[in-house]
Formats: C-alpha cells, sequence, structure tokens
C-alpha cells in the first residue's frame, strides 16, 4: 500500500513529505489510517541523530486513526475501529505481568530500534528500506503498522484531534502525578516547566486533589496557562531562589515534585524543596546524556524522600488511556486549552511554533 509519510533523510534537517510503500500487516500487526498525531520532544531527540538511528527515518508516536486492516492473530481490534497509539511493549515479561508495561524489559527495543524485532521495516521507497517502527508505530504517516500492545480502542465519536497526545505525553504527565508518585488529595506539588508534559502534570494535581499546586516555568504566557489550568501559585525562576519561593509558600516543603525540564541546577534546587517523605519524579531528559543530579545522602537518610524515574507516567494503556478519554469528554481533562492543531503538510511549522513557544501541543491533521 502508499502512504505519504513524514521523512527525515538526515539529522537535523527539515521533513519533506514523500510517497513510501507499506508492507501489509504480518499476523500479529495492525494496520492504521493515521487522522491526528502528536509532535512530541522525543521525535526531536531522534530526529537529531543523537540516539544513533539510521536514516531515512519516519517518526511520530502519539498517532490516532482508524483501522485499515489486521492480521489473523489479532482479536483486540477490527476495520473500522478508532483507536489510539502508545508505546510498544511484550506482554510477557515480569513486569508486562505485573501490569507495569511502561517498563517492559524489551521496552529499548520495542521503541527505540525502529526496525521489528527481526531488523526488518514495514516502510520502502523504491525498494530500499526507510527506518520505522519508532514507538512501535512511525504515525508521522498517512498509515501506521502497530501491535496489539500499544493500541487502545477508542470510543467511535471520539475527537482524535484532541485525543491523539494522550498516548505519550499527556499520560506522561497526568500519569507521574497519579501513578508514579500516587499523589494524595491535599498534598502539595510542585511542576517544573510549562511544555505540553508540564501543563499535563498540572491537570493531574488538580484531579489528584493537590493543595496547594505550583508551577514553575520561566514563559509569562506558559505560567498563564498554568494558573487557568488549575495551578495554584506561578513562580518565574528567573526572578529569585526557587527554593525559597516554594517554601515561603509552603513552609514545611512539598511532597510531589514533578520535573520536565531536564535542568540539573534546577533539580538541585527541587531537592531542597522536598517535606520529610517527598517525592521526586524525574522526567525532564537533560541537555547531556551522562548529566548527573548529586543527592545529599544525609539529607535523604534524615527526611526519607525519594528520587524516581519515570516513563510514560507508569501508564498501563488499556486501563489509563480509556479513563483519560472519559476525563475528557467530561472536561475533567481541558485538552483544548493546550493544543493547536495544523495540516500535516506543516509539519516543519508546527516544530518551530513548539520550539519558539508559540504552540504547547501541535498535534498535525491528515485528510
Amino acid at each position: 500500500m502508499k502512504a505519504v509519510a513524514a521523512v527525515l533523510k538526515e539529522p537535523n534537517t527539515p521533513f519533506v513529505l514523500e510517497e513510501l510503500d507499506v508492507a501489509q500487516p504480518r499476523p500479529d500487526e495492525i494496520l492504521v489510517r493515521i487522522q491526528a498525531v502528536g509532535i512530541c520532544h522525543t521525535d526531536l531527540v531522534f530526529a537529531s541523530g543523537a540516539m544513533g538511528t539510521n536514516f531515512p527515518l519516519v517518526l511520530g508516536h502519539e498517532g490516532a486513526g482508524e483501522v485499515v486492516a489486521i492480521g489473523e492473530k489479532i482479536t483486540k481490534v477490527a476495520p473500522g475501529d478508532k483507536v489510539l497509539l502508545t508505546f510498544d511493549s511484550c506482554g510477557h515479561c515480569a513486569n508486562c505481568e505485573a501490569e507495569a508495561p511502561a517498563y517492559c524489559d524489551s521496552f529499548t527495543g520495542l521503541n527505540f530500534a525502529c526496525a521489528r524485532p527481526d531488523g526488518t521495516s514495514p516502510l520502502s521507497k523504491d525498494g530500499q528500506a526507510v527506518s520505522g517502527v519508532f514507538f512501535g508505530q512511525s504515525s508521522f504517516a498517512s498509515l501506521a503498522v502497530a501491535h496489539e500492545r500499544n493500541v487502545v480502542k477508542a470510543p467511535s465519536d471520539a475527537d482524535l484531534s484532541l485525543l491523539a497526545p494522550l498516548g505519550c505525553g499527556v499520560q506522561t504527565g497526568v500519569g507521574a502525578v497519579l501513578r508514579s508518585l500516587e499523589a494524595r488529595k491535599g498534598s502539595a506539588l510542585v511542576v517544573l516547566g510549562g511544555g505540553a508534559v508540564g501543563l499535563s502534570a498540572v491537570l493531574g494535581g488538580v484531579l489528584a486533589g493537590c493543595d496547594p499546586i505550583i508551577l514553575i516555568e520561566p514563559r509569562p504566557e506558559r505560567r498563564a496557562l498554568g494558573a487557568e489550568l488549575g495551578a495554584h501559585h506561578v513562580i518565574d525562576p528567573a526572578a529569585g531562589d526557587i527554593t525559597e519561593a516554594v517554601r515561603a509558600i509552603s513552609p514545611r516543603g512539598v511532597d510531589n515534585i514533578v520535573d520536565t525540564s531536564g535542568v540539573v541546577k534546577a533539580l538541585e534546587g527541587a531537592l531542597g524543596m522536598l517535606a520529610p517523605k517527598g517525592a521526586l519524579a524525574l522526567i525532564g531528559v537533560p541537555g547531556s546524556l551522562d548529566a548527573v543530579l548529586p543527592v545529599p545522602i544525609v539529607g535523604a537518610i534524615t527526611y526519607g524522600f525519594t528520587v524516581k524515574g519515570v516513563i510514560e507516567g507508569d501508564s498501563d494503556p488499556d486501563v489509563f488511556l480509556p479513563q483519560l478519554v472519559e476525563w475528557t469528554q467530561s472536561g475533567q481533562l481541558p485538552l483544548e486549552k493546550i493544543v493547536r492543531r495544523y495540516p500535516f503538510a506543516d509539519i516543519n511549522q508546527a516544530i518551530a511554533d513548539a520550539h519558539d513557544g508559540r504552540c504547547v501541543k501541535a498535534v498535525l491533521i491528515l485528510d
């Protein structure tokens, strides 16, 4: 079959729309016609070439669309079903069996290798392979090949242009608060960074009943949006010491911190914000892959705080994505306030706008 895809020929170059050949789904695969796909920071990390991926390459991992065809082993969905795409997992390792697929033993290979386990790709052009299957989907394309483990059925009346970001960014931010930190009602929450994941964490704090919710973000328009979404306090990190500012609001410290910035200096300050038994969730990717966060050992022992790495908000997609859909459709998760839609052909403009802060979550719409 033929598909139009946004292809990267080389690292750090613009995406180019090209027609590719897409293989028919294998027995354990699902072919999805993509109707909407969010742009995530992780896409841009891989687009830079920093992860050693082979080019040419098709990225995209917040896809949403309609099932076109299924392999003979597929029972979860049928052609015509609306679906959301998310991260892939093996389904049989200890963590998958413990309903923690975000920590699947095969997560790196299934999501970052940009190839099937046998090394092949379902995408090609003129007989030459194009790297795909990014996060088990490569949904910067009109057709994506996915799998039962990373496909979740959506309601027939779902607005996929609004729900597409649930597959990664939103479930990561909301999940960090509700699932990773298991924030209690009335517990204090700090969110470092007001991008799509950080603002989703603010929304997670609202859902959890956190009080106060404090957003630390340099862009004034993002601080204003954070306050609109439910943050009780917003802080400009350029205005002074952020630890002192948080302690002025919550003298005992805060119970929960979600970092989406990856800024080591900010993280060092965050450790000083923690209340006894508080927890810091690390989500933001630092500028250097070998960045190190010094942890005060005596302080950690004395106050019993936790530093926890988080991926995908500890989501079990078959359970968590339907809950996120329900909250979105009921208005409890007002994603329309952070989503900006772009035609698929404007992918490079959408990325530029996201980089420059002109939009929070860019979603590409495919005809």
